[in-house]
């Protein structure tokens, strides 16, 4: 203990260069393994570092505490479906956030209460006490208001991706002037605690911060719910690093800096292959909140569509010299990565040439498909993003889009009416043969109509995914090549 305690900055160094580590592993399919072994290690280090150098810890609530997370976090790591992974990581950064916000409130409680004993009988007792600097207050109250903003966010990120009822998206001309009052209300009681210490001005800054928190993540619309959940990662490590320096604990500082800043980076690389800014997603109204009108308020519009069988699918693939896959949230939510790795392995078989096609945005949170694909074992050098594959689509044979959308709408490159207009998508339209799998022909989360569904190229396969690509192997075993 004493050891750990005398090497504790060494520790804490160490933990450091593994996280870093980490972050450097994750940018990679092939290090990805290694990388979450080092963050695992690091982890390790700094809760048993932080142990040991605690003043008078309560031993038996940490260990309490400590076991019940991680009952809680392998239970759910064991059982979680990839098609909820979205929102448990929305969950999981909410938990951050509220961390955050309850250490913050430990902390000045604590503070307040050394203080009423007066410093006499501190003194007497052997316990120096030196009441909280401005900086600390500073940093208590970013930290706090940061925190609570992340927990309610994330929490109605969670019910938005989780179809919850209670999370439902608000719109109307009275939704940015309220936001614009409760963050000066926040800030104006968050000032006021700083300046004074108020213990009034503290709870309604963090009540009106948690308020804040949920009306200003309701309005925006499914389709940029990716972009959300990476902020919200990116705010969680703020939240983390702000109580790091109230705490003084250097690890802290260290790993909530660097999941700040990653955070922020991958939301910023997300808005670029939107097209759109970080300020527009957050506040310049939602894409997805609704449709996009397609006609006069009454006036029905039928558009004729192509549709045809897993059977024809199966045949034009299997005679095809290149195949590429454009995998979507249908493939999470059917549950189809392996059926579609089985439908590759065979065409590969056969001679054909076979890749899948990722959009930065695909699915429900970042890295989405990737995550998916690898858990199919698809080996990594057949998984090009966007701007990698984009040239090879015009000399495609086929295209096989499962249960993708708004990430192959034509209209971002030709519509300057459609709100994804100016967006980067997979230029799937400009293959020689485009079959696309969906349960209907209903709009993406985006709640955009997408012309690709009706180009003359094009091949409806109406059903589930998994169900659809398992017919199409079973219609190439058939048929060969």
């Amino acid at each position: 203990m004493e050891f750990i305690r005398d090497y504790a900055d060494w520790f804490y160094l160490i933990g450091a260069v593994l996280f870093i580590l980490t972050l450097r592993g994750l940018s990679g399919p092939k290090t990805a393994i290694a990388g979450n072994r080092y963050g695992m290690i690091a982890m390790a280090i700094a809760v048993v570092t932080t142990f040991f150098v605690a003043d008078n810890p309560v031993v038996w609530m940490i260990l309490a505490a400590m076991a019940a997370g991680a009952v809680v976090g392998i239970a759910r790591a064991r059982t979680v479906p990839m098609t909820q992974m979205p929102e448990t990581v929305a969950l999981m950064h909410s938990l951050v956030g509220l961390a955050a916000v309850l250490i913050a409130v430990a902390a000045i409680i604590h503070n307040n209460k050394l203080i009423e004993l007066g410093p006499d009988l501190l003194a007497a007792n052997g316990v120096a006490f030196h009441a909280m600097s401005k900086v600390h207050l500073f940093e208590l109250f970013v930290g706090c208001f940061v925190g609570a903003i992340t927990f309610t966010a994330s929490v109605f990120a969670y019910g938005k991706l989780a179809a919850k009822k209670w999370a439902k998206t608000i719109s109307g001309a009275w939704v940015k002037p309220v936001q614009a009052m409760i963050f000066v209300a926040m800030l104006g009681f968050g000032i006021h605690f700083f300046l004074t210490g108020s213990m009034t001005s503290f709870w309604a800054m963090t009540g009106l911060a948690l308020a804040f928190g949920w009306v200003w993540i309701a309005p925006v619309g499914g389709g940029d719910m990716p972009v959300v959940v990476s902020l919200l990662n990116s705010f969680s490590g703020w939240a983390a690093a702000g109580i790091g320096f109230t705490l003084e604990n250097n690890m802290l500082i260290v790993a909530g800096s660097l999941v700040g800043s990653s955070g922020a980076i991958l939301s910023y690389i997300m808005c670029k292959a939107m097209n759109r800014s970080i300020i527009n997603v957050l506040f310049g109204g939602a894409m997805g909140g609704s449709a996009a009108p397609t006609a006069a308020a009454g006036e029905q519009v039928q558009r004729n569509y192509r549709s045809g069988s897993a059977d024809d699918a199966g045949f034009l693939m299997s005679n095809a010299d290149s195949v590429v896959i454009v995998p979507g949230y249908g493939m999470a939510q059917g549950r189809a990565q392996n059926a579609v790795k089985e439908l590759a392995n065979l065409l590969k078989e056969q001679g054909v040439t076979v890749r899948f096609a990722i959009h930065p945005v695909a699915g429900r949170m970042p890295g989405h498909m990737n995550v998916l694909l690898a858990e199919a074992d698809v080996p990594y050098e057949d998984i090009l993003e966007m701007d990698e594959i984009n040239s090879d689509f015009p000399a495609t044979d086929v295209v096989l889009v499962i249960g993708a959308n708004d990430v192959v709408n034509p209209a971002a490159k030709d519509d300057p009416s459609s709100p994804i207009y100016g967006m980067p998508i997979l230029e799937a339209h400009k293959a020689r043969t485009i079959m696309v799998i969906k349960r209907s022909m209903a709009t993406g989360y985006a709640g955009l109509d997408n012309d690709l569904f009706y180009n003359d190229k094009t091949m409806m396969i109406f059903g589930d995914a998994k169900k659809v690509v398992e017919d199409m192997t079973k219609a190439i075993n058939g048929t060969g090549h």
